[in-house]
């Protein structure tokens, strides 16, 4: 089932493990279970240290246990974890076998000190980039307490499963049977919800830190790019940031950043922040900026206070909060997210396997969205409110070329319907000749652009209509110090390429801007 460069590649990893590693199945006389049985004695063939056991006990069929021998719990995976979740199962045998997993002392120890029975279930989706960010930091959370147990389930491969709890997106998990989170979620984002004193620890660890010259808000491309060029400076930089890598974790291919001919979202952003890391940058993440207080003069401090309490000061600022996905705003689409409205067509779109989904968006991601979609569902109906679509030619031709896709233009979508419990259709008016129609279907993906993440500086600088950061040639803001780059901004494209340039402008533009200050000593400055 491995490939020969895999096993090779494999081989060097599993001769590290410090103990044996059992793989406890749980199979059927179905086809999966046949596959299952190939990959984990494939996996046991290149170490002595690996063995593959039956384990009868589990009613998930196929599934199995990683752990150590004549142990009783380990780590659960429902379903064969190839794709995305490739990396999550070598990493559990690795750990399991010894390696310690790549959290700090501090979050280790507060693993460590968790009370209580955890038993975590997340159901995901082999295509879903997010979900493995979620699967690892469980899987090595269980390693390290054995109050904590986790299973990654298929949502493809059992379906009932996912119907009975009405699993409409993932990654969804559920802690001791009842629904816990979704969406990207790190160990330390984890620990806030289930230690209710880690966020107000971390709120003052924080706001001890010292002032910095150039603080980043947001680590995506334009921020990471930052980060780098300020500490290239020999500035004491600091970046915080909700996640690393922001936008880019949930684009499934960049195939136009010159250099690199292909790559995916998560593989990049990983690169970004062991890039950042390499330098002497102060890197906080779950974190999110709430307010903004520019200094109240010329080489004064800004403040910028988190959702968590906490307060961070800084000499300049880079603002590269990103962007999110844009909403349609029509009765019912809120009611029904993750109950049928998606808005990752890689991470959801296995769900809805033979049903009938409708595509919100007729530029390149809506385009991109449908073709990937009607390899998987019965018919997808494509939405465009222009007259014609806005896609590149190549792919409209392919789109077009799909026997499962109808494509309707001018249309005005007007409402999501529902049954209280999950997407049954939706209603669009045709612009022309403003006659309504209903189209029956289960889920709804909509792909209609991004909105800037700056509601929060509505009354602190100068923004478009729009929401974007108005920034001058320079990178800089209305205000005084304070700098912007990304897709936030009004710098035109909004593309990853130009993100990381706008970053970089930003940088050199504070740092410009810092060397010009008047020498002032720090009291003065903290006025």
């Amino acid at each position: 089932m491995l490939q020969d460069p895999i096993k090779s590649q494999l081989r060097t990893h599993f001769a590290s493990l410090a103990h044996p590693v059992e793989l406890a199945a749980s199979l059927d006389d179905g086809a999966k279970s046949r596959e299952l049985h190939e990959l984990l004695h494939d996996l046991a063939s290149l170490s002595d240290k690996i063995s593959v056991a039956d384990y009868a006990e589990d009613a998930r069929r196929p599934s199995f246990v990683v752990r150590r021998p004549g142990g009783v719990e380990g780590i659960r995976f429902a379903g064969i974890p190839m794709g995305h979740e490739f990396t999550s199962l070598i990493l559990a045998v690795l750990q399991v076998g010894g390696h310690a997993p790549k959290f700090s002392a501090e979050l280790a120890e507060q693993i460590r000190a968790l009370d209580g029975e955890y038993e975590f279930e997340t159901y995901i989706s082999l295509s879903c980039q997010n979900c493995p960010d979620v699967v690892q930091a469980l899987n090595a959370m269980t390693v390290l307490n054995p109050n904590i147990r986790h299973t990654m389930i298929d949502g493809a491969l059992f379906q009932d499963e996912v119907a009975a709890r009405n699993i409409m997106s993932v990654p969804q998990v559920f802690l001791n049977g009842q629904p816990f989170g979704s969406g990207r979620m790190d160990a330390e984002g984890i620990l806030v919800k289930l230690d209710t004193g880690a966020t107000a620890r971390a709120a003052k660890k924080l706001g001890e830190k010292a002032p910095f010259d150039v603080l980043v808000l947001g680590a995506g491309p334009a921020g990471a790019s930052g980060a780098v060029y300020a500490a290239r400076k020999g500035l004491r930089t600091g970046i915080v940031a909700e996640r690393f890598g922001g936008q880019v974790l949930d684009t499934m291919a960049i195939e136009n950043f010159i250099s690199v001919p292909e790559t995916e979202g998560p593989k990049f952003a990983a690169a970004l922040e062991a890039h950042v890391r390499h330098y002497e940058v102060d890197i906080t993440t779950g974190q999110q900026a709430t307010s903004l207080k520019p200094a109240v003069s010329r080489g004064g401090f800004h403040e910028i206070t988190m959702a968590s309490g906490a307060t961070l000061r800084t000499k300049s600022l880079i603002l590269a909060p990103g962007a999110r996905w844009r909403h349609m705003n029509v009765p019912g689409e809120d009611f029904y997210r993750n109950k049928g409205v998606a808005y990752c067509p890689h991470c959801d779109g296995p769900l809805f396997k033979g049903k009938r989904v409708a595509v919100i968006g007729g530029g390149n991601s809506g385009v991109e969205a449908a073709i990937d979609l009607a390899g998987i569902v019965s018919h997808v109906t494509l939405l465009e409110f222009a007259d014609t679509l806005r896609a590149d030619e190549v792919l409209q031709t392919k789109l077009r070329s799909l026997p499962n896709v109808r494509i309707i233009t001018g249309a005005l979508t007007q409402e999501v319907l529902g049954d209280g419990q999950r997407v049954t259709g939706l209603t669009y008016r045709e612009r022309a000749n403003e006659r309504e129609h209903r189209v029956e279907l289960e889920g709804i993906f909509v792909q209609i652009g991004l909105v800037p993440n700056t509601e929060w500086l509505r009354d602190t600088l100068a923004l478009t209509e729009r929401g974007e950061i108005e920034v001058d040639a320079h990178g800089a803001t209305s205000v005084p110090g304070v700098f912007a780059a990304g897709d936030a901004t009004t710098t035109p494209y909004k593309q990853i390429i130009i993100a990381t340039g706008d970053g970089a402008k930003a940088a050199l533009s504070a740092f410009d801007y810092l060397i010009r200050l008047p020498v002032v000593n720090a009291d003065k400055a903290a006025a």
